[in-house]
């Protein structure tokens, strides 16, 4: 029997780099509109839920089909609130209201090139190994850690002190570097044990699930936006498709 499931899409208001990013129109729908559509047309989910504090949010996640059936707290909502905080307190609210759900997972919706498609494959990819605690998207770094520095006082210090033999990775070409992946945006999935026995987002067995294109293209900052649209407007990406007409946003 297939596990009951929930999506969360984590939109907090209050964005100070890129104003109302979750809402603000891309290719027409608000942002927000690509990871409640993608999830939904997943199929994979038994329930698709905007975690927000924003009546407005909710508004529009509502009308792209996603349940909103509390708001987050101020307390659980800030820039620096971790994860974990606010879906413990969703999981818990969801189960007072007799709905328990045995995994969940994040889609934030600052990743709008990740597909339905997406989804499924990684949904496939976490229920096929029954030992994991959660999978998590990432995807190989353009900049190595193993070139990066810490300044301490008037001098710096390598962030990784490793050689390749006598050579420092500092001073190794990029290519004689280990592969090293970053973590992106895109998609998380849990048991939903894991964060509510254990306080942890991922627990410590955790499946890499290694985003392809422009699947985790996560837009935080204004030049980020900038190349979202530049991907657009060039077909180099492809954004869920939704068939409803635009929500008008009034900035």
């Amino acid at each position: 029997m297939k596990p009951k499931s929930v999506a969360f899409i984590p939109a907090r208001s209050g964005s100070k780099r890129v104003p109302n990013k979750n809402i603000k129109p891309l290719g027409g729908h608000p942002m927000l509109a690509y990871t409640v559509c993608a999830a939904i047309e997943s199929g994979v989910f038994d329930a698709v839920i905007c975690a927000t504090d924003s009546e407005q949010y909710a508004d529009v996640a509502r009308y792209y089909g996603a349940e909103v059936p509390f708001l987050r707290s101020s307390e659980i909502s800030g820039d620096k609130s971790p994860d974990i905080e606010w879906v413990v307190w969703m999981l818990n609210a969801l189960k007072e209201q007799g709905r328990d759900y045995e995994i969940f997972s994040i889609l934030r919706p600052t990743s709008p090139f990740r597909l339905p498609e997406t989804i499924q494959r990684a949904w496939k990819l976490f229920t096929q190994d029954k030992s994991a605690d959660s999978l998590r998207a990432i995807e190989k770094c353009k900049q190595h850690p193993g070139k990066m520095w810490v300044i301490r006082g008037q001098r710096m210090l390598p962030v990784m002190p490793f050689t390749n033999g006598n050579t420092p990775w500092h001073s190794s070409q990029y290519a004689a570097l280990p592969e090293i992946y970053a973590q992106d945006a895109s998609l998380e999935i849990a048991w939903s044990r894991v964060p509510l026995e254990s306080g942890s987002i991922a627990g410590e067995a955790i499946i890499p699930f290694v985003s392809q294109g422009l699947e985790g293209f996560d837009i935080n900052e204004p030049e980020d936006w900038l190349l979202a649209e530049h991907y657009l407007a060039k077909g180099e990406a492809c954004l869920p498709s939704i068939n409803r007409s635009i929500y008008p946003i009034h900035e």
